[in-house]
This record gives C-alpha cells, structure tokens and sequence, in this order.
C-alpha cells in the first residue's frame, strides 16, 4: 500500500482539485486498515468536482487485486456470457474495447466514458443506448470491515444514481454479455461514437447536469444562450453546453461559480459528485 499526499486535480480529468492523503490500496488487508479512519474513495475521477482546498479524509484509490480481471472468452455463441469477477479499479474503456475483440455485445453504449468499473456502478454510468445496470450479474461490495456479494437489483439503481450504503466501496464485479458477430458490435460501437461527434477533447468532468425529464440539459443550456460563457479559465463548452471544461490553469472554484450560475438561471441539477468546501 501507498501513502502520499498529493494534490487531486492530478487525478480527475477536470484537472482541479486541492491536497489530500491519496491512499492507493493493494489487498482486501490494505482496504480494512484504510478505512479505519474517514475515507473517499476516488475511481478514475470523472464526474468530479474537487475543492481548491483539497479534502482532510483519507482518499483511496484501488489499485493491485482491485484492478485486475478480464472478462474471459465466450464459451458457447448461442448462450449469454458470464464474465469472472473484475475489479473496480479496472478502467472502464478497457472493458469496452475487450468484449469487442472478443465479441460480446452488451457494453457498446458505454463507449468513451472514462470511468472505472466501480465508478460507474456507482454512478450507473450510461448514455441515451444503454447503462452498465443492464449488463451488471453480481456486485462485491467491502462495507463495515466485511466482503459481500449483492445483487444488482438490491442497490437501487437509477438514471446515473445508485444507492449503495452509506460508506461502501465496490470491489468487483460479474458482467453478463451476449456473443454476438463482429459486424454487429462495430455498428453499435459506430452509432454510440457518431452521438458523442460533439462532445469536447478538452479537459471536463463529464456531463455536468443532470437531462430534466423531456429534455436536455445540453439544449436548455444552448437556448439560454450560456455555451462559451466563462469564469476564469473554466467554460461552457462551446461545442455541447451540458460540459463545462478547463481551457488551462482554471481552479476549483471558477467551474464551481459556473456551475452555481447555470443551476439559479436554468434550474438545473448538478450530476458531478463534490468534494470539498467552496466559498
């Protein structure tokens, strides 16, 4: 186990983010002795917004045995495929581009999400195609100084919410795909890719708010006329108003007065996760 204190902005892609005790857990040991004192747990830290100042719990990462696992090759193409148990710390993007080479259909809609396998249970990452409660099998979850196996439908999943308990850490995961042709998986792939064509490259937190039933955040920003709109280095992206993104040195606290700005004007809910204390 690593112990280091670090600021976080090196480890969200919004690229903010002030000091902490940054933690990264090995062994279902490390993970018992991290948590004996106030903890975050950090996945790979998209949808994210950290404080200038940094956070004084204890902030872990999983790395070692929490970040290994593949989801094995398909034993039969006429059944669905069980995968093994995969760690929470495994990135996201790996998996995706795996089941393809493999040809397992079912992650396609979570192409380019840049969450790690526990982040987007707990945020039950998606896009308008599909999210990852329709694949999940089998969740591990460390909570209380103990291990244990739940399944999906006892952690209240929602759009891009769960309700895990208070303080618990997904581990593992199983995932149930589909065999499926080639062809198939790199059309589904092409239609996901084609619908995040506007999305911006530079550095973000992901979606910022939350669609109102019957729309888009992105729109309702876009028709208010905010994309472009700046505080400090952080902007409403000008290519899709749902992502605000950090044109270069922009602190914590200009996303968080441009986040404050766009929820009085337009009513919006915030989807990121905040960590941290803001003026």
């Amino acid at each position: 186990m690593k112990v280091e204190r670090r600021n976080l902005a090196e480890f969200t892609t919004l690229a903010v983010g002030g000091p902490a005790e940054v933690w990264t857990v090995e062994t279902p040991r490390d993970l018992v002795q991290a948590t004996a004192a106030p903890y975050r747990v950090l996945g790979n830290g998209s949808n994210l917004l950290v404080s200038d100042r940094g956070v004084p719990e204890r902030v872990l990462r999983l790395g070692g045995v929490f970040a290994q696992g593949s989801l094995g090759r398909p034993r039969s193409e006429d059944a669905p495929h069980l995968s093994p148990w995969i760690g929470a710390g495994v990135l996201l993007p790996t998996l995706v581009q795996e089941a393809a080479r493999l040809g397992l259909s079912g992650l396609e809609p979570l192409l380019g999400i840049p969450a790690s396998v526990g982040g987007a249970v707990r945020m039950n990452a998606g896009t308008r195609f599909g999210e990852i409660a329709d694949v999940l099998e089998a969740v591990e979850l460390f909570h209380e100084g103990a291990f244990r196996v739940l399944d999906p439908s006892e952690l209240g999943l929602g759009y891009r919410t769960s309700r895990l308990p208070g303080g618990a850490i997904v581990t593992r995961v199983r995932l149930r795909l589909t065999p499926a042709p080639a062809a198939t998986i790199e059309a589904r792939m092409a239609e996901v890719d084609a619908a995040r064509k506007g999305q911006p490259k530079r550095k973000s937190a992901g979606c910022a708010f939350k669609n109102p039933p019957g729309d888009s955040a992105g729109r309702i920003i876009d028709r208010a006329g905010f994309k472009g709109h700046r505080v400090g280095a952080a902007m409403v992206s000008p290519e899709h108003g749902n992502f605000i993104v950090n044109t270069g040195g922009a602190r914590a606290e200009d996303v968080w007065a441009l986040v404050k700005r766009l929820q009085e004007e337009l009513g919006l809910e915030l989807e990121w996760e905040v960590w941290g204390e803001f003026p």
